[in-house]
């Protein structure tokens, strides 16, 4: 953490950003998924170049969260909202239970072997969101949500964008936090 900390540097070089460069997007789907897909690049890029430990570290008491139960939550939150809700799979879910509710951040422990199990869940969860997106005949296909009622595609799409922002914006202090990084 030796040097000046400055919010408006580059977490990494404009040139190794996996969320710069290629055309701008042309449409409401392209551009929903573009947003979707930086987001998810964010959330990589904080958790990029952690141990174990430091991706379980929590951020402070009471708090359960920590880097690796934001992996863990957003892998239910696409399982949830696409293979759940929008595919209608009956499937469990991955980290939660009802004796545990909150299992995608109380069980983010720092194993190696539950390091691993979160990032393959997530990108076997964003993969399966990213098919359903591609192959969905328009923005228009709904689901019900119990909450909310029937809800779009296009409405799911925009609250993935803005629950990973302000996850992101969590990710953004823990990494803060574990070692100083600070930056887009």
């Amino acid at each position: 953490m030796g040097s000046p900390r400055q919010r408006a540097q580059r977490f990494v070089e404009a040139e190794d950003d996996p969320r710069e460069g290629g055309a701008p997007p042309e449409g409401e789907r392209a551009t929903l998924v573009g947003f979707l897909r930086c987001q998810r690049l964010t959330l990589e890029l904080k958790c990029a170049g952690l141990g174990t430990d430091e991706l379980a570290r929590r951020s402070v008491e009471p708090s359960t969260m920590s880097l690796l139960g934001l992996v863990r939550h957003m892998a239910e939150v696409e399982r949830i909202w696409f293979r759940r809700r929008l595919s209608r799979q009956d499937v469990p879910p991955l980290f939660r239970s009802d004796n545990d509710p909150d299992g995608d951040f109380d069980g983010a422990v720092p194993d190696p072997q539950v390091v691993a199990e979160a990032w393959q869940a997530w990108r076997d969860e964003v993969a399966f969101s990213d098919r359903f997106v591609a192959a969905a005949p328009t923005l228009d296909v709904t689901c019900q949500d119990p909450w909310h009622g029937q809800v779009s595609l296009r409405e799911v799409l925009v609250h993935m964008v803005e629950e990973y922002a302000r996850h992101n914006g969590h990710a953004d202090l823990l990494r803060e936090r574990i070692d100083g990084r600070v930056g887009m």
